[in-house]
């Protein structure tokens, strides 16, 4: 495919021009005369510099990547039909839609850039982080930061011990026994060539633990709403897990809250103080 550099410039300009800064969690701030976001914003949104995504709108500048066209989807809040417009303006063939793409929905991301006075993350159905608030980040640490199968918090329970630190003892075992149950549910849904059969395949190879609790195939095994973390600067927080889902692209929106006025609420004020900016 050829890449359409009137096209896609026009279309990112048209797009960029119809977004506020509240539609994609950022401050509007007192002087503002510019029409939509700025082209600044929406390369910090998109992960690049603003020389760069300056040169797309003015049809000019390198042949873009799927990896930078995605960036940009994201960056801009697309609609997966949006996606994939803007892949074809680029000369790139749209991903596969599914429980496979990594692509959030404009509306899950809306109601994810208005929590960040709260820990949150989007995950997919592998357990793979996709996007973290703040509060997030602070209370789990980065878990965005991994490639490969480590990307997967349940391939990390099994083959990072340092992971099961940030949780309560009393429950690792129940967490072991239910990242085996999706895994093995996963499994049967999406096929043997899918990359929950490599994941399992993987875990199989490298931890006992789990190739004992997969033997016993146990499946329909779910998290309760109450999560205990153990973090290394505020202790013992007792924390709510509320579940929103995206249903045609698999992924999950997970928000931690505690008891106004309890113990673990106060600890959480304390923890945002000291490391969110």
């Amino acid at each position: 495919m050829v890449i359409d550099r009137v096209g896609l410039a026009e279309f990112l300009r048209r797009r960029r021009e119809s977004l506020q800064p509240e539609d994609v969690g950022l401050p509007r701030g007192l002087r503002r005369r510019t029409t939509g976001l700025r082209r600044e914003e929406v390369a910090g949104l998109s992960n690049m510099s603003a020389d760069y995504y300056r040169r797309l709108e003015q049809e000019r500048g390198p042949h873009p990547s799927a990896e930078m066209i995605a960036s940009i989807a994201q960056g801009l809040h697309l609609s997966l039909e949006e996606r994939d417009h803007l892949f074809r303006l680029a000369g790139h063939q749209p991903p596969a839609k599914g429980a496979a793409g990594e692509h959030i929905s404009p509306g899950l991301l809306r109601v994810f850039d208005r929590l960040l006075d709260s820990p949150a993350e989007i995950v997919t159905e592998l357990g793979e982080t996709l996007r973290q608030t703040p509060l997030g980040v602070a209370l789990t640490g980065d878990n965005t930061r991994f490639t490969g199968p480590a990307r997967s918090m349940g391939y990390r329970w099994f083959t990072d011990p340092a992971v099961r630190t940030r949780y309560h003892p009393d429950d690792h075992d129940q967490h072991s026994q239910v990242y085996v149950s999706g895994l093995r549910e996963m499994v049967a849904r999406r096929g043997p060539g899918s990359r929950a059969a490599e994941y399992g395949e993987l875990l199989l190879a490298r931890s006992e633990e789990f190739r004992t609790l997969w033997e016993q195939h146990r499946v329909g095994l779910r998290f309760n709403n109450a999560k205990r973390f153990i973090h290394p600067d505020v202790g013992l927080l007792d924390l709510a897990c509320q579940t929103l889902l995206d249903p045609d692209q698999s992924h999950c929106l997970l928000v931690y809250t505690a008891v106004p006025g309890s113990e673990s609420y106060e600890r959480l004020q304390l923890l945002s103080a000291v490391t969110v900016p």
